[in-house]
């Protein structure tokens, strides 16, 4: 099968999916997001990018969401919604990266799920955001509404900080997402879900609250149970994603709390505690859905 990665060429993730895929037979091969164009008005719809046609491709693994205007993220999405119609596999698919891309909407879809989420309280002005800081007990995490790995997030105890912090969102025209900060051991469950199977890590990070490898955290292996499997399996269908990264905090009350699924996860960690291919599981998924969508489109 011919299968493109929406990626910067760069991407230590591309490198693996490309060795994965062409141990297994397939081609694989990195596109740019910025230079996805599309075409209509003819028989045959075009979607141009970086100088090959998605048309011509099996599947369309989507491993990035670079910045943007509003307006290109939404064609970015739409585009991607209409190749997928016109037959090629989209794995996440748009509605997947959409719904996993924005924290309020994930938050609000777990929770749906019968997933325990944290206290949170998302609004657009600092005065609302006080007011939460005070609800949540004057401890409170302060989250960019789009963003992964731990970027932009504090930590707020102190109301005066909290204060600044919350007018300075406000100022940029930024939605502000206000958790209660989950008191917890120093670790946290990632778990990776692909197509059916369910991998795990325990990321144990001494020397800072957040949990995230690329704070520092070390990964380690972690059995899944039953119930974990099926507590992963029902936050990815939440977001709709078949490939998806769900973090599940275990708190000092006893409670497990699933805060986040990214529709575009990093496996870097995982493969190495794990020692498991797991590239290799991810074409094969990808090669799964193209192989049952190409069956339903022909029948």
């Amino acid at each position: 099968m011919r299968i493109a990665v929406l990626c910067s060429p760069e991407s230590w993730y591309f490198r693996d999916l490309r060795r994965a895929g062409e141990l297994a037979g397939h081609e694989v091969i990195d596109v740019p997001f910025t230079q996805l164009s599309a075409g209509m008005g003819t028989a045959e719809k075009s979607f141009p990018c970086g100088g090959v046609d998605l048309r011509t491709f099996d599947a369309v693994v989507v491993r990035t969401m670079p910045p943007g205007s509003l307006e290109q993220v939404v064609f970015r999405m739409n585009a991607l919604a209409r190749l997928d119609a016109a037959g090629v596999t989209v794995v996440n698919s748009p509605k997947a990266v959409e719904a996993a891309v924005d924290k309020y909407l994930t938050s609000a879809l777990l929770e749906s799920a019968g997933l325990r989420v944290p206290r949170t309280f998302v609004c657009q002005t600092s005065d609302e955001a006080l007011a939460a800081f005070a609800t949540l007990g004057g401890d409170v995490v302060l989250k960019p509404i789009f963003g992964s790995e731990g970027r932009g997030i504090a930590r707020l105890q102190d109301e005066a900080l909290a204060q600044r912090a919350f007018r300075m969102v406000e100022q940029l025209g930024g939605v502000l997402y206000v958790q209660e900060f989950v008191a917890h051991e120093g670790y946290d469950l990632r778990l990776f879900v692909v197509g059916r199977k369910v991998l795990g890590m325990r990321r144990r990070n001494p020397h800072d609250w957040r949990t995230n490898c690329s704070r520092g955290a070390v990964a380690e292996p972690l059995e899944v149970t039953a119930e974990l499997s099926e507590l992963a399996h029902r936050a990815a269908a939440a977001v709709g994603a078949t490939v998806a990264g769900v973090d599940l905090l275990p708190g000092r009350d006893g409670e497990l709390y699933a805060v986040e699924v990214n529709a575009v996860p990093g496996w870097k960690s995982l493969a190495a505690a794990l020692q498991t291919d797991v590239a290799r599981l991810v074409v094969d998924h990808v090669v799964e859905c193209a192989a049952h969508k190409s069956t339903r489109t022909s029948s």
